[in-house]
């Protein structure tokens, strides 16, 4: 496979994620991610295709590389980078995902004066990333059990990176683990950092900032810095699926 199209699930699976994604109120979404950073999506994912994905991931022919965290001090615990093409749940979703999250994308540039603007179509941006030798996958599947943690990070794999990604969580609170909060912190000029832990259920979404976003204070825009990780897992075992929405080098 060379041609960008190759990576882009077909018309029935992008349709069928648009029907899935068309209860949500996108309007206070956005009105989520403009305030804080991150939104939630309840119940994207139904609990068979939950534990459906997370039983991919001793299938060595769904994945490019397996990452140990603790070799890479990124924290503990493990993950794996999903290869082209990408199961068609996963593809389609990051397909009809994108044009939502680029027009909240393309806003925050414009009001921190970034003169990016991302296309309607996600296959368009992946191109960009292919011109720029970002040409790997980045849709992931970890796993955590007992004592694994993931340190607070940023995922930025090339110059082109799409500030916005999302996380499913596969397992269920209470039931498959105990602890793992999704935590977010926030560093924003000349103040304190702000924490924001966000409780999700099996199949619910976030979406959160990759790296910056605006911020309205008193004299116009600023621009804060993001940072998202895991706690630790107390008991049990963790499954999480994320989409990245550019490619890596």
């Amino acid at each position: 496979m060379n041609a960008v199209t190759d990576f882009i699930p077909a018309a029935p699976v992008v349709k069928s994620a648009e029907q899935r994604l068309a209860v949500y109120d996108w309007s206070a979404f956005a009105g989520e991610m403009n305030s804080f950073g991150c939104a939630t999506l309840k119940s994207v994912l139904t609990p068979e295709e939950c534990r459906d994905l997370a039983a991919l991931y001793p299938q060595e022919q769904h994945f490019r590389s397996h990452i140990h965290m603790a070799r890479h001090g990124f924290g503990k615990g493990e993950y794996r980078y999903f290869k082209y093409p990408l199961p068609d749940l996963l593809g389609g979703l990051r397909t009809a995902l994108w044009p939502k999250l680029a027009e909240i994308a393309n806003s925050w540039n414009e009001r921190m004066g970034i003169d990016q603007r991302y296309p309607d179509a996600h296959a368009d941006f992946l191109r960009q990333c292919h011109e720029a030798g970002q040409k790997r996958p980045t849709p992931l599947l970890l796993q955590y059990v007992t004592g694994d943690f993931n340190c607070l990070h940023q995922d930025l794999y090339g110059d082109l990176a799409f500030p916005i990604q999302v996380a499913f969580l596969l397992s269920q609170p209470g039931r498959d683990f105990t602890g793992g909060e999704f935590v977010l912190t926030e560093q924003r000029p000349r103040m304190q950092s702000r924490a924001e832990v966000v409780p999700l259920m099996q199949g619910d979404a976030v979406a959160f900032a990759v790296h910056n976003r605006p911020v309205q204070g008193s004299r116009g825009n600023y621009r804060v810095n993001l940072r998202h990780g895991v706690s630790r897992v107390r008991s049990g075992q963790r499954h999480t699926v994320g989409i990245i929405f550019h490619d890596a080098k």
